[in-house]
């Protein structure tokens, strides 16, 4: 394993992480509820009275921020090893895989976790395992 140097930047991933934290605070301070992607999309499919605003709030707040910060600065064009059938495919499973786990990694991994919810961290263990283990199998079995 190599790290690109070049392109490593601990402080934007410092300032990433505080960024998401603080809007996971912020929901759930706010407005009583978590911030965990699937779970705020997956409200749209079945909205309740009351209980749409926010989500599309938060859910343009996703797609608009990106696209505020490439105005600011010439966003780094992203380098993916695979095509674009791998990668939906890639994007299903991992939707699939939060529906199964009754959560995402923004649900359990900063939200549950911030809220020493146990099956949260049965579900975090879970995701970085299947994580490592996809990892290794493409990169040293499959390769």
């Amino acid at each position: 394993m190599q790290i690109d140097w070049a392109h490593f930047s601990p402080a934007s991933g410092v300032a990433g992480g505080a960024m998401i934290g603080l809007s996971a605070g912020l929901t759930i301070l706010l407005i009583g509820r978590v911030a965990g992607i699937s779970g705020v999309l997956g409200g749209l499919v079945q909205p309740r009275r009351g209980d749409w605003d926010w989500r599309v709030a938060f859910l343009l707040g996703l797609v608009a921020a990106p696209l505020i910060i490439g105005l600011a600065k010439a966003p780094t064009p992203p380098d993916f090893d695979a095509g674009y059938g791998t990668i939906a495919a890639a994007g299903l499973l991992v939707g699939f895989g939060s529906r199964l786990g009754a959560g995402c990694t923004s649900g359990h991994g900063v939200c549950g976790l911030s809220r020493l919810s146990l099956r949260s961290l049965a579900a975090t263990i879970m995701f970085m395992a299947s994580a490592m283990a996809t990892v290794f199998l493409i990169r040293h079995v499959f390769n």
